[in-house]
């Protein structure tokens, strides 16, 4: 049902509170025994809410567990590049994710410009290194993890895993994850490894990365843009309060493009919306009423 405030600017009201969310995803512990609480991957990840005890620290300890003992399982002994979008969930879920990781002895590489990730940079960056390493006949795999509920709304959370195809993970590979990391959970936690945020910020397996640098680099290999710029197409472009907020200016700069970023806000709340179909806050490019402002 199509509600009557749809394409209508957000309002106080539609506003989730990010200082309760956020302290849900520490506070709040789910119930291994009820399945809405479990561990869910669904398209190549987990997504939930803090607030509904779907998305909380715990899954996220043992789901990055999870991951580590995959990566061992497989073989996968390259880097893993950890992406994050502008959710309010996704920075904690990082920092989880990160504390784990190390103390597993993972080489993690993140955001050389401490900016947003969209999902297209991380998955570049896996197959680029693979391509390379493929290349030189000697290249250990990578693979990635990207912390984003896509275009879900404001007080959800959302974790992916990109294996070294660089595309969403497969059910053969999900299950895996899901299955250990709800054991996990069951377990209290036991068999999870971890050090605090400190330590692996400053562990010798954490390193940087320009993701940013190297997509739009490479987009001069797939996109003509000599041709659109001599067309004098004038763009604009809405990241929506996502991740690529700061690669539209980019793009436009290196290419010199009359590209025009809309709305530059980065906001938790995303209160520049205008209402989804539903009522609902949610950054659904293919939503006219999402789309509503643009």
């Amino acid at each position: 049902m199509v509600s009557p405030r749809a394409g209508q600017p957000a309002k106080a009201g539609d506003l989730v509170d990010v200082a309760k969310l956020v302290t849900a995803y520490y506070a709040l512990h789910p119930d291994p025994g009820n399945a809405a609480q479990r561990v869910a991957f669904g398209t190549s990840g987990h997504r939930g809410s803090a607030l509904t005890s779907t998305f909380n620290e715990d899954h996220i300890l043992a789901a990055t567990q999870a991951i580590c003992e995959y990566r061992l399982s497989e073989g996968i002994d390259g880097p893993l590049y950890l992406g994050a979008d502008t959710h309010a969930l996704s920075e904690p879920a990082t920092v989880s994710a990160l504390e784990v990781l190390a103390a597993n002895g993972v080489r993690v590489l993140l955001d050389a410009r401490d900016g947003y990730t969209p999902t297209p940079a991380v998955s570049r960056a896996i197959l680029a290194h693979n391509a390379e390493g493929a290349g030189a006949g000697a290249g250990r795999r990578a693979d990635g993890i990207v912390v984003t509920p896509s275009h879900n709304p404001p007080s959800d959370g959302g974790f992916k895993y990109n294996p070294p195809d660089g595309g969403p993970a497969g059910t053969g590979i999900t299950s895996k994850i899901q299955d250990r990391a709800n054991a996990l959970l069951a377990e209290g936690l036991a068999g999870v490894r971890r050090v605090p945020y400190a330590q692996a910020q400053a562990a010798e397996t954490t390193g940087r990365f320009d993701f940013l640098g190297a997509y739009v680099a490479a987009l001069a290999r797939v996109i003509d843009t000599d041709v659109i710029r001599q067309a004098g197409i004038t763009i604009g472009a809405d990241p929506l309060g996502g991740a690529s907020v700061a690669y539209w200016g980019e793009i436009a700069d290196r290419f010199k493009l009359d590209l025009t970023v809309v709305n530059k806000d980065v906001d938790p709340t995303f209160r520049f919306m205008t209402l989804d179909t539903d009522g609902k806050i949610r950054m659904d490019c293919s939503s006219p009423a999402a789309m509503a402002a643009l």
